[in-house]
C-alpha cells in the first residue's frame, strides 16, 4: 500500500469510531453528518480489508482487528497532534483578529447579539464582520474566505463541519388591537392578512412566486399539508421588519419564537401560539475542513456553542 495515497483523516474517524462505538455519536463527536461517516467508515473497510464494526445485540462491536488497531491509531495520532500543535495558543484578549460570518438577521439579532456582549468583555481586540447570506456562497465558506455560517440551512455540503446551536419553535407577532387575539383559531387565522419572512441557505434570491407555495417554507408547508393556504401580502427577508409591519399594520407574522420574543415587551404587541402544527427549526452553524483545527476558529466555536446553550435554557 502507497502510505502517499490514505487520506489520514481517515484515521481520525477510526479513532472516534473505536471510541464511540457508533456511527451517530461519532458523527457528531466530528461535527460531520451521518453519511459523511457511514461513507468514512466504507472507506476504511476498504482500506484495512476489515468489517471493523460490527453489530450485534450489544450494539456495534469491534472486530478483532480493530481491538489490534486502536492503540497503535490513538498512539500515532497523539503523536502527530503534538508535533503539529502551534508553538503559542490562541490568546483571547491578546487577539486582534476579524472574523466573517455570514448570518441571517434573525441569528444576529438573538444570537449574535449576546456573543458580540462576550467578545467585548473577553476579546475586546477582535473583529466581526457580519455578512448577510445573499453576499455568500458555499465556495466562499468551503475555500475560508468566510469563517463561518450560522443560518438555517436546508441542505450543506458533506465537506462542511456544521453543529445545531439550538432548535427554535414558531410563533405568530401581532398587533395588540388585532380581534384574533381574543380568539386564535385556524379559520380566523387564515381570514387574517400575513407578512412572510425567511432567508435561510446562501446566495441572491430571485424573488418569490406566492403560488409556488412548496416553497415558500415551513409554515406554508404544513398549511399545505392539511389543505390550507394563507393569504400573504408582504414577502420580506429581514425579521425587524416583518416585526414593525405586524405592530403597525393588521398584519401577522409567524416567525421563529426567539425573533418573536425580541418584542416581547411591547405593549402594542400580542405573541400567541400558532393554531397549528409547525415543527422546530434548527439554528445551525457550518465552516470548511480547512478551519476546522484553527486555535481561533475553535475558540470562537466555543464560546457560540456557549452562549446558544444558554439561551436556549433560559
Amino acid at each position: 500500500m502507497n502510505i502517499a495515497k490514505v487520506d489520514l483523516n481517515l484515521l481520525v474517524y477510526l479513532d472516534v469510531l473505536l471510541r464511540e462505538g457508533s456511527v451517530t455519536k461519532a458523527a457528531n463527536q466530528l461535527s460531520i453528518t451521518q453519511p459523511a461517516m457511514s461513507n468514512g467508515l466504507r472507506r476504511l473497510r476498504d482500506l484495512f480489508k476489515d468489517p471493523l464494526l460490527v453489530r450485534t445485540s450489544e450494539g456495534m462491536t469491534p472486530t478483532k482487528r480493530a481491538l489490534e488497531l486502536k492503540p497503535i491509531i490513538r498512539d500515532v495520532l497523539s503523536k502527530l497532534e503534538t508535533t503539529i500543535q502551534p508553538d503559542t495558543d490562541f490568546s483571547p484578549l491578546q487577539s486582534e483578529r476579524t472574523f466573517r460570518i455570514m448570518a441571517s438577521d434573525y441569528a444576529e439579532s438573538t444570537l449574535l447579539l449576546e456573543v458580540i456582549g462576550r467578545l467585548n468583555k473577553q476579546a475586546p481586540n477582535i473583529t466581526l464582520d457580519l455578512i448577510t447570506p445573499s453576499d455568500v456562497t458555499f465556495h466562499d465558506v468551503e475555500q475560508g474566505r468566510v469563517d463561518m455560517a450560522i443560518n438555517r440551512f436546508d441542505e450543506l455540503p458533506l465537506s462542511f463541519h456544521q453543529k445545531v446551536v439550538w432548535y427554535d419553535t414558531f410563533s405568530c407577532v401581532v398587533n395588540s388591537h388585532n380581534p384574533i387575539v381574543k380568539n386564535i383559531s385556524l379559520e380566523q387565522y387564515l381570514d387574517n392578512k400575513h407578512i412572510w419572512v425567511s432567508k435561510t441557505g446562501f446566495g441572491v434570491g430571485v424573488g418569490i412566486d406566492p403560488n409556488e407555495v412548496q416553497k415558500l417554507g415551513w409554515v406554508d408547508a404544513e398549511l399545505t399539508k392539511i389543505g390550507k393556504k394563507r393569504d400573504i401580502r408582504v414577502f420580506t427577508r429581514h425579521y425587524h421588519v416583518a416585526l414593525q409591519l405586524a405592530k403597525a399594520q393588521n398584519l401577522i407574522a409567524t416567525l421563529p419564537s426567539r425573533a418573536a420574543n425580541l418584542y416581547k415587551d411591547d405593549p402594542e404587541i400580542e405573541i400567541l401560539e400558532p393554531p397549528f402544527d409547525i415543527p422546530p427549526i434548527a439554528l445551525k452553524m457550518a465552516w470548511s475542513a480547512l478551519l476546522q483545527h484553527d486555535a481561533g476558529h475553535i475558540w470562537l466555536r466555543r464560546l457560540i456553542t456557549e452562549v446558544g446553550t444558554e439561551l436556549s435554557t433560559s
